[in-house]
Formats: structure tokens, sequence, C-alpha cells
């Protein structure tokens, strides 16, 4: 594969037996399934058994770059995570930017595949062709910063990527995350537990390659990387992104009533003042820090010496932990919400499932469906600070009431049973993120049917698309996207939007493109992702159009699998809340409208070829897409 923008290559550990050796990939398949998603979802699909126990050795880990991952081209840092999930029981996959997937690649390696159990802790360590396992019994219960810094020692290189698990992961949260550099997370579907199952502490890399002397027209290619981070400045949403990172949200979702408040019953945050922007830059940034290559710079770094102490070393809260430890748990005290989120990078947790769970045992305990003998005599009600600190720590180490919210909302709703259920926030297992979608209404179909389970990251969000003067939307023009549509306004043109975007978004997870980087979110255009692909790969006859097929090769692959184990149409589904009225905030009083959703899906179904009774890719789909080998699959 050379000057294809690849190395050709994958690791295969047996962690069992310690076997390590390496795979060409050849060149047809890569074409079909150009690296990330789409390699790693055919391999979970060919691989591994079904009703393989998550946490078995029959699960395997796939950890897989992107076709541009290392790039000189900003937001194209992107690997992906995929296993049979032990929060859903069906397709699990996550991505992370930073600097690991990159340096794998400089490595000389596209990807890995982690099979079996080792029979006691270890880490693997990469140095370009040189491969081996290493024991990690004396890392095993160390926190990742001391892990790290351990292992950069021990190489003497203090510039060798250390993925990793912190306590989360070795003790099988299911909604475990995976950590590189410290700072930069795959966050969903419980991927650190996978790895902590298989006894596997972290995975060590250094390289000493480079991208553009893989890429078939580097010129080009280097060319486009310094046009594109020139206009990071120029353009408002990657400028705003530069500016304030996500926790810049906070305030218009607020203003406009779609902030989750008190596990989604209400839509705005009395005290959601603290938890801005200007109070976050104020009292706790100390930098602003960047992914490999990028211009962007998206991630906040803070410290605190105060009330709490928080350490620089695991990043800043992104969006997520501010609404989620804040608004949704109805705290409004940003050091509170900065410790937690540290705690989750320091214990390796999903920020997302974490706080959804943790506001989800909060309703609970205000109903009177648990109690203190429940919690071990915490004072678990929306409001209190320390009770959810508390918490992140005890569901981290797996201890007292924190072992059951380890678990995650949809098995602590079904053990409480009756109203539980109501306020369970989830789905297919997967706690929602925190995006409300009764004010923007593709979302739902983003949560209801993505094959992780509730996902914001599938598709655009309506406001995107809500405004044709807005670059967002004369970014998507070339996609197909040609009427605005308000966000709370359902419509058949509307899905066939989604089901497009969505497509190109599954490409980017293919691409290894970070969602802050193309349109509609952000500022690399169609044209430019297509010069992009040509350039590093010498597929000069590869169109937009081949992009929207990659990724949607890629999402029937993922919803083959889910149909192997067992999902069907009644998993795409939303949380009862939806359907009901908000209780506060600007939108005080709207709900999701059930025949919408239900039309909206059939819709949705139509238009990506699935079956509208059991909601599986058609035979007919998936020979268009060149992949008719998954029908016998799903058939057998």
């Amino acid at each position: 594969m050379n000057k294809s923008g690849s190395t050709g290559k994958i690791l295969r550990v047996d962690l069992t037996t310690g076997d390590i050796t390496a795979e060409t990939i050849a060149p047809e398949l890569y074409r079909l399934y150009p690296g990330g998603k789409a390699l790693a979802s055919y391999l979970l699909l060919r691989e591994v058994p079904r009703g393989a126990d998550p946490f078995g050795p029959d699960n395997r880990l796939y950890l897989m770059n992107g076709l541009l991952t290392a790039a000189p081209i900003s937001t194209a840092t992107r690997f992906t995570a995929i296993a049979r999930s032990p929060l859903s029981g069906g397709y699990g996959e996550s991505e992370a930017g930073g600097f690991w997937g990159p340096e794998l690649k400089m490595a000389g390696w596209e990807g890995i595949v982690l099979a079996g159990q080792a029979p006691h802790p270890v880490y693997l360590w990469i140095q370009d062709d040189r491969v081996e396992l290493r024991d990690a019994t004396h890392l095993w219960g160390q926190e990742p910063e001391f892990a790290q810094n351990w292992i950069r020692e021990q190489h003497g290189d203090k510039l060798i990527r250390v993925l990793q698990i912190g306590a989360g992961g070795e003790n099988r949260v299911r909604f475990a995350a995976v950590t590189n550099d410290l700072r930069h997370y795959n966050g969903r579907t419980g991927m650190g537990a996978v790895m902590g199952s298989k006894n596997l502490k972290a995975v060590a890399v250094r390289g000493s390659g480079k991208y553009l002397d893989l890429a078939h027209d580097p010129k080009t290619l280097a060319e486009l990387g310094r046009h594109l981070a020139k206009r990071v400045k120029e353009h408002p949403q990657a400028w705003d992104l530069q500016d304030k990172g996500t926790p810049g949200l906070t305030r218009g979702l607020n203003t406009a009533g779609i902030l989750p408040t008190r596990n989604f019953r209400e839509g705005a945050f009395a005290g959601a003042e603290n938890l801005m922007w200007e109070q976050y830059e104020k009292h706790l940034l100390t930098a602003r820090r960047s992914c490999y290559a990028c211009a962007i710079r998206c991630k906040r770094e803070v410290k605190l010496d105060d009330r709490y102490q928080v350490s620089d070393a695991y990043g800043g809260p992104e969006y997520e932990a501010v609404c989620g430890f804040g608004a949704n748990c109805a705290i409004d005290d940003l050091q509170a919400v900065a410790k937690a989120n540290e705690l989750c990078g320091r214990h390796t947790l999903d920020v997302i499932s974490c706080s959804n769970t943790i506001g989800f045992a909060m309703e609970c305990f205000e109903h009177g469906l648990l109690t203190r003998q429940d919690t071990g005599g915490i004072d678990l009600r929306f409001g209190n600070a320390e009770a959810m600190l508390k918490m992140v720590d005890l569901i981290a180490h797996r201890e007292g009431f924190g072992n059951v919210l380890a678990d995650g909302v949809k098995r602590l709703a079904d053990k409480l049973g009756g109203h539980a259920h109501i306020f369970a926030m989830h789905v297919k297992g997967q706690e929602m993120p925190m995006h409300e979608p009764r004010g923007k209404v593709a979302v739902s179909l983003a949560y209801a049917t993505s094959e992780v389970g509730a996902e914001h990251l599938s598709s655009f969000h309506d406001p995107l698309i809500a405004n044709a003067e807005s670059v967002s939307f004369k970014g998507a023009m070339p996609l197909g996207i040609r009427e605005p549509i308000a966000p709370r306004v359902w419509s058949d043109k509307k899905v066939e939007f989604y089901a497009t975007v969505e497509n190109w978004n599954s490409a980017e997870k293919v691409i290894g493109l970070c969602y802050f980087g193309p349109v509609p979110r952000s500022f690399i255009q169609v044209d430019e992702v297509v010069t992009a692909v040509r350039a590093a790969t010498g597929w000069d006859d590869f169109t937009k159009d081949d992009i929207l097929r990659v990724g949607e090769r890629a999402t029937n692959l993922a919803r083959a699998f889910n149909h192997r184990e067992g999902f069907t149409r009644k998993d795409d589904t939303l949380p009862e809340r939806l359907f009901q009225p908000l209780e506060g905030g600007p939108l005080k009083g709207e709900a999701m409208s059930r025949t919408d959703f239900e039309h909206a899906l059939d819709v949705l179904y139509r238009v990506k070829g699935y079956d509208e009774t059991t909601g599986a890719p058609t035979r007919e789909r998936l020979r268009e897409l060149d992949i008719e080998w998954v029908a016998d699959v799903m058939e057998e």
C-alpha cells in the first residue's frame, strides 16, 4: 500500500498466549473499509462470535486509525475503539483525538486487534516494528498520571504516547473510558471496561515515521493543511471553538431552553450563570490545548487550589461535564463540576454516562425509590455537590452504592422497578448526552437509531440547518441540504437530510476527522475532504458520493452486528420522559410527539433501506453497498 496514505498493516495481539503477529490489509479490502469505524466494524462482525461475553476472552477490542489520521490537517487526529459493549450488550464504539493515533500511524500501524485475556496485568509496548507485552502488575491500581510517567521513564522518552485505563476500567465499570495523554478520551460504550477485562493496563507507542511519506501527493496535502489552519480564525464556528471550547455552548442552550436540567425534567437552570463560560474563563482556565497538528485548540485546561484541589493533568471540563454534573444534577458550583470532571479523568469514567447515572439516582432518591439506607447514608438529592463527588469516587472503585451505579442507568432502573423507568434517560442501555431533543427534534433520531445507543454525534443538530444564511447551512449545501427547517419542526425532508449527514459523519469516523472539522459543524468544506482523501490515497476517481457510501457502509456493518445480537426496531426508541412536557425553561410545556417520531422513524428506515418491521438492513441495500455478505451473516 505504498503511497496510499496507509501503512497497510495492523497488529494482532493474543493476550492469552502472548502471541503477536502482523497482518497486511489487502488494497481492495481497504478501499471498501478505509480505516477507523469501517475497518474495525468489518473485523468485529467477522471475528467476534454471536453472544460473546463483553468481559470474556471471545470479545475483541479494535483500535483503528482513520484514513487521514496523522495527516498535517487540522482535526485529522482521530482513532476508533470498537468492541461488544458491556453497557448495551451490542455494538460499542468510541472515537478519540489527541496524539496516540497519529503516533501509532507513525510507528507503522493502522490499528491493533486485542484478543483473549492476559493471565496478569500487562502493557503493550510498540516502538516502530518492535512490539512486546510487558508486565504491568505494579501499575494496576495506579492512577493514569503515575502510569504514564513510569512508562516514559522506563523507556527513556517523554514523547511516548500512552493509551490506558484507570480504576474505572480495572474495576469493569460498564461505562469506563480509555484515555491517551491523560486529556483525550474514548469515553462512550465502556471500551475501558473491555480493556480492563483483558488485564491490559496500557498501550504505549513511539514511532519514527511521517505521514507525508505515505501520501500519494504530499505537496497537495501539506498545502491544504496550511490553508485550513489559516481559516480557523476566519470561520466563526471554528474560532468560537478555539476561544471558548465546548463550554461556550452553555449560555446559548440555556437561553434556548434546551439545557438538560434535573435529569432532563427542565430545559433551563436557575443557577446557570455560575456555570457560564465567563465564570469558567475567570476562575478555572489555565491554558488552551490542542490535538496533533490541529489549529483549533478546543481543549481547555484548568487548575484549582481552593475549596477543591483540581490537577491540570487531566484537562478541563467540556460542555458535557458542565451540564451533566452541573445543571442536570442541579449543582451551580463550577469548582465542584471541575472536580467531578477531574475524578472522571483520574479514574477513566465516561463523563456523560457517569453524570447522567448520578442525576438519575438523584431523582429516584427525590421520589423515594432510593433511601439513605440504599446509598450508604449519603443524602443523594439534587444540588448536593458533596454527594455527587462522593458517588463518582464510589462508582470508580465499585464500593458501596457506587457498585450499583457502576452498571449504569438501565440496570438500576430494572432493579428498582416501578416508576424508575420513567426517569431513566438512556437508549439501548447507553445514557443520554446533554442535548435536549424536545428543542431539536432530529437529535431524537440520533438517540433512537444509533447502534451504540443515545449518541449526539451521529448527524447534524437541527439549529445548524435552520438558517439559510448561516455558515453551517451553506457548508452543508453540497451534501444536498437546500431547505432551512426550524429546530422543532418535523418533515420528511429533514429526515432525508438527517440520513445524508449521518453518512457524512460516519465517514468522518472512517477517515479520522474530528466532528469539529468538516461542515456543517465547522470549517473544512466538502470538496476539501475529497481533495484530502485523493491526495492521500491516489484514488483520483473518489468523490463525495464515495465518501457518503463509505460512511453508510460502516453504519450498516454496525447495524448488522446489533441485529445479529437480537436488537430490533423496538430498541430504536426514546426515554418515556421525552414524550412528556418540559417542566421549566423557555420551552416549558414542549414535548415530543409520538406520532411524529414514529412517522419520522418510518421515513428514515425507507431512506436508509432498513426493513420497517425488524429495523435490519435489507439485502438489497447491502448489495448496493457492495457488502451483500452481511445479509448472509444476519440470516445465520
